[in-house]
């Protein structure tokens, strides 16, 4: 597989490689002129693999890109090297900034990029050679659409853990926007290496934000509620490296609370409703039930599995069980209600799908999972 990376780095009084009028130039260097594609790589303490990041992105073929990398105050050789890459390749431009976090780097490297269409690329994976040039293409033909992402290969030293591979099934399954759409409230279907948006949705979302919770969710989930396609090109163009030092895995606004939260605060944007029945009566439906309480969403009831005598209410709320479901589905559909499967067990998405699929319900129209 060919290896690709962007990389970002940014400081308005610090600037190497090929850069815009308004930007400090290196000597000899001219302004060429704007490609197709500018990859945004933000880099912090990443010497590791910040060489196969960027081989493999300089190795893309078929479509003229350039490389916006923005050091974000590394301090283990990684600004040095991202300046080695500059003065051999102009279509590298570094961004050298203290360090002041993923959000403002994405947002330095953004405002300095000059093509229409921004690709994102972290500075350990690795990128196929065509990934830039088929997801253009994507764009290209499919004008109403958005962002356009593709399936990953990951990887990791001494190997794939389980949870990392079932992500990675589960996410590679999500290609079409309304898979994507439908599933959004589960986990992030579509990684954010993987991304090239258009500058103009950016211009009508925002810029990436630190609500408290994943930047790069929040702008999915904004993206989505602007009314934006999302596509994946089907084909694996991406090596999504897994390790213990990732955000994901040490930085509490990616953890389950932050997250539900993010969840609970966009569901009823992208999906409104008068309220909602939580299909789970655990933590998860619990946990749930509380957050989109806050966010206007108000919660009727739970359903779960226990039988009629060991039925009790949850946080004020009655637990109804699959007899009631029954019942009362039509009568809930009528009013705008929602229904939210809410259950962390193996296998209970399943189940719930098939249940409320029995009943004629239709999935991102009746009911939506969450996780």
């Amino acid at each position: 597989m060919g290896r690709a990376g962007w990389i970002l780095c940014y400081d308005r009084a610090h600037v190497t490689g090929q850069a815009r009028a308004s930007d400090r130039q290196s000597p000899r260097r001219e302004v060429s002129p704007a490609p197709d594609v500018s990859v945004v790589l933000p880099v912090r303490d990443a010497a590791e693999t910040l060489a196969q990041a960027l081989d493999s992105t300089l190795a893309s073929s078929g479509v003229s890109f350039e490389v916006v990398c923005v050091d974000d105050g590394s301090v283990d050789g990684s600004g040095a090297l991202l300046d080695t890459y500059a003065r051999r390749d102009a279509r590298v431009r570094v961004l050298h900034r203290p360090a002041c976090g993923l959000v403002a780097a994405l947002n330095a490297g953004v405002e300095h990029a000059r093509a229409p269409l921004i690709a994102r690329m972290d500075a350990d994976d690795e990128m196929h050679p065509e990934r830039l040039g088929a997801q253009r293409a994507l764009l290209e033909a499919r004008p109403d659409t958005a962002l356009a992402g593709c399936l990953i290969e990951s990887f990791r030293a001494g190997g794939l853990r389980e949870g990392f591979r079932l992500y990675t099934d589960w996410a590679n399954a999500r290609v079409a926007h309304a898979e994507i759409a439908r599933e959004a409230f589960v986990d992030c279907p579509v990684p954010h290496p993987t991304w090239m948006l258009r500058r103009t949705a950016l211009e009508k979302t925002g810029p990436y934000r630190d609500p408290g919770w994943a930047e790069d969710v929040d702008l999915l989930f904004r993206i989505l509620a602007a009314g934006l396609r999302i596509e994946k090109v089907p084909r694996v163009l991406l090596r999504f490296r897994d390790h213990d030092g990732r955000l994901s895995r040490v930085d509490p606004r990616y953890g389950r609370e932050a997250m539900a939260r993010a969840k609970a605060h966009f569901l009823p944007r992208i999906r409104p409703a008068s309220a909602a029945i939580l299909l789970g009566a655990g933590r998860t439906a619990r946990r749930y039930a509380r957050l989109l309480a806050a966010e206007g969403l108000p919660v009727r009831a739970f359903v779960g599995p226990e039988p009629p005598a060991a039925r009790a209410s949850r946080r004020g709320l009655p637990i109804l069980g699959p007899e009631d479901l029954a019942r009362e589905v039509e009568g809930w559909r009528r009013e705008g209600l929602v229904l939210l499967g809410a259950s962390a067990l193996r296998g209970a998405r399943e189940r719930i799908r098939h249940i409320l699929t029995g009943l004629g319900l239709r999935e991102g129209r009746d009911f939506l999972m969450l996780a």
